[in-house]
């Protein structure tokens, strides 16, 4: 939670510096109607975005001992590009880099548990944009990720024990799944709401399967 609460302060105090770069100059800007002779008249638009925001996470397991379905809430900050996929389509491709981190808690044999999955995470979805004004759009957005594993405890406290949730009594470090969501926008301002479906089997085990799932709500700017 300090880090979370942090890494708000630090997002809060760069907006103002950002804001003096105004509207952001790319897909919230009617395209102009007239271009000079010496630019190429055909160019796709890219933008580069912050995002800073949380994540609510479980993982469902056939393993009792590692069925999180309690939602365990984390920090999820990143970056983020995108690039219009032609010449004054409404359609963007995005990427980027985050940090995100997940995980889950639960009881077996009457005794509590949790434990933290924490990720890089590589997001690529396409994003469909509403131009509801020049100041305002609505931004629905599905496809992908792949994540790789960084850190993380698994807390048994009935035991008194924690260890590493990446070692081979806990999970696997790859996962990747679909994303879906949708995204709004006012000049350079952005938030968005969406859910990661986990479809890797993070699980050791050759006959139980676990896969993750995130609900995630993001602020941040875009320039």
């Amino acid at each position: 939670m300090k880090r979370m609460m942090i890494a708000l302060l630090s997002l809060a105090l760069t907006l103002p510096a950002l804001a003096q770069y105004g509207r952001p100059h790319y897909y919230n800007r009617p395209a102009s109607r007239y271009q000079s002779p010496s630019m190429p008249r055909y160019s796709n638009q890219v933008y580069y975005g912050l995002r800073l925001g949380v994540g609510f996470a479980t993982v469902h397991s056939d393993d009792q001992y590692l069925n999180g379905g309690s939602a365990k809430a984390g920090l999820d900050v990143g970056a983020v590009v995108g690039v219009q996929l032609g010449y004054r389509s409404p359609v963007y491709f995005e990427t980027g880099l985050s940090y995100i981190e997940k995980g889950g808690k639960g009881t077996y044999a009457g005794d509590k548990f949790s434990y933290s999955l924490n990720y890089l995470e590589l997001p690529m979805v396409l994003k469909y944009k509403y131009q509801f004004d020049p100041m305002f759009s609505l931004q629905p957005f599905v496809g992908g990720y792949v994540a790789a594993g960084v850190g993380g405890k698994i807390k048994d406290f009935g035991m008194r024990q924690a260890y590493s949730s990446f070692d081979d009594e806990g999970f696997k470090r790859f996962d990747g799944g679909i994303r879906v969501g949708c995204g709004v926008q006012y000049d350079f301002l952005y938030a968005e709401l969406g859910y990661d479906f986990g479809l890797a089997n993070i699980s050791h085990d050759y006959f139980d399967t676990s896969h993750t799932g995130t609900l995630f709500a993001t602020v941040g700017v875009n320039f």
